[in-house]
């Protein structure tokens, strides 16, 4: 292992205790989150997963009626659909 990658391991593992000690002192000053957050966090991600897939189903099924291709457009989309609200989630995970 050559000394750049240890530095870079070093950094990310500094970056994560100071994170982590961030939550951990927000936390302590703010206390739990209530309930009804956690419920809205939850219905946001839900949507942020849901709408992205939802146009990608119409979209690829127009597209498919478009240029008969049987369920081509459909499949590709939908999984495309799903790749970008995963990562909206992720992203909005992360953010909090």
């Amino acid at each position: 292992m050559t000394s750049s990658h240890r530095n870079r391991g070093h950094k990310e593992m500094r970056r994560a205790v100071r994170l982590r000690k961030q939550r951990s002192e927000k936390w302590q000053r703010e206390g739990e989150r209530p309930v009804w957050r956690n419920l809205s966090m939850i219905g946001a991600l839900g949507w942020l997963i849901v709408t992205p897939t939802l146009l990608g189903v119409l979209l690829g099924r127009w597209l498919d009626r478009v240029f008969e291709t049987g369920i081509l457009f459909s499949g590709a989309l939908i999984l495309l659909g799903v790749v970008i609200g995963s990562y909206l989630a992720w992203q909005r995970i992360n953010k909090e």
